[in-house]
């Protein structure tokens, strides 16, 4: 069993009254996935949400000739794989862990009974949705009118305020991304990636070291977005 005290602290959940936390808390059940495994793949059949409470989780999809393209990194609170559940059709991107992650599960038939007995969670749930939506209608855009140095440091921003922790002198994201998974997320090459990183920190808008980045100067970074 789930403590409430977790389920509370999450922005889907707040606001429940007790009861329906100890409910809740009753059908949850809790998963642990090494860094590296895949939660579920592309075009798997969907019957289950899971919740993020420890880790980081990566939605990514692939083209038929093997291309990357990761949509979004999700952490702590958030929640992923709600969509099979809602329109039963397969996954519709690969979940996988970039860090190990401890993850409640939340079937089917047990999800629905939740949303038909909490409808502000329903509310919730729907606004995250259009959040979601309209984050991937940015990406198309960005795809259409920004160039690559543009989508970098675009990413690297939507980073920062997702999964960033300020500390003395900038914006630290955890976690680290190599170069490649960050070539997967703008769109671009390895080889642009590690260009466009390294013009950036000599202009001193960023700092990457091992793979961590640290943003200096986020106002001057967002110049960048044109």
């Amino acid at each position: 069993m789930v403590g409430t005290d977790v389920l509370s602290g999450m922005p889907l959940f707040e606001g429940l009254a007790s009861g329906a936390l100890v409910a809740l808390s009753n059908a949850l059940q809790k998963r642990r996935y090494p860094k590296g495994d895949v939660i579920f793949h592309q075009d798997d059949p969907g019957s289950t949400m899971y919740i993020i409470i420890e880790g980081v989780v990566k939605i990514v999809v692939t083209s038929p000739d093997g291309k990357q393209h990761t949509l979004a990194i999700l952490s702590r609170g958030a929640f992923f794989g709600e969509m099979s559940l809602l329109d039963a059709q397969p996954r519709s991107a690969d979940a996988v862990a970039l860090e190990t992650c401890q993850l409640l599960t939340l079937g089917r038939e047990q999800f629905v009974d939740f949303l038909r007995a909490q409808p502000e969670a329903a509310l919730k749930l729907f606004a995250a949705l259009c959040c979601r939506l309209r984050h991937a209608d940015q990406l198309v855009q960005d795809a259409v009118f920004l160039d690559v140095p543009g989508r970098l440091a675009r990413t690297i921003l939507d980073l920062a305020e997702s999964q960033g922790e300020t500390e003395s002198g900038g914006i630290a994201i955890s976690p680290r991304f190599s170069q490649v998974e960050m070539a997967e997320m703008v769109g671009a090459t390895r080889e642009s990636i590690n260009k466009w990183l390294g013009l950036y920190a000599r202009m001193g808008l960023l700092r990457y070291e091992h793979g961590r980045i640290t943003v200096l100067r986020p106002d001057k970074l967002r110049e960048r977005i044109c």
